[in-house]
């Protein structure tokens, strides 16, 4: 198994388990975002067949009309992110801007700039699942741009 198959079976795996443990999220740990997104955290762990390799999984929830800020996250980073419900508008670095439905997925390279992720409905909120391989010793995951 190469590691682009390796990488995809364990995100697979992490959002399959994830999305089932969503409901017990502790509300405690989120992060608000100011902007109509919490950001919670919901799983860490040292990917132990790729030294010096973590996944993390967090949950962004947006409020009806909520948005991030335009950010980057960890240069090591590999994003995997999954639509839980309702629905995405996002921009990648200079990509198109595309609107993700409930069960669609996308990704974002190292390096990339998210140059748009918001809740593409100002009546609905919307759910997404994130997951990052990242360095371990990476401990900021995002950053806003300016």
């Amino acid at each position: 198994m190469n590691i682009r198959s390796a990488l995809g079976a364990a995100c697979a795996a992490i959002a399959l388990t994830t999305l089932t443990t969503l409901t017990t999220v502790t509300p405690a740990m989120a992060h608000d975002t100011r902007d109509g997104a919490t950001v919670t955290p919901n799983f860490t762990h040292a990917i132990p067949n790729i030294p010096g390799k973590s996944l993390t999984a967090v949950v962004v929830d947006y409020a009806p009309g909520g948005a991030s800020p335009a950010h980057e996250h960890a240069k090591s980073a590999f994003i995997y992110a999954y639509v839980v419900s309702g629905a995405i508008e996002s921009q990648v670095n200079d990509g198109p801007k595309r609107v993700y439905h409930a069960g669609e997925s996308f990704f974002e390279e190292p390096g990339s700039v998210h140059r748009v992720s918001r809740n593409a409905s100002k009546t609905q909120p919307a759910r997404l699942l994130a997951v990052f391989v990242v360095d371990t010793d990476d401990k900021v995951l995002t950053t806003p741009v300016k």
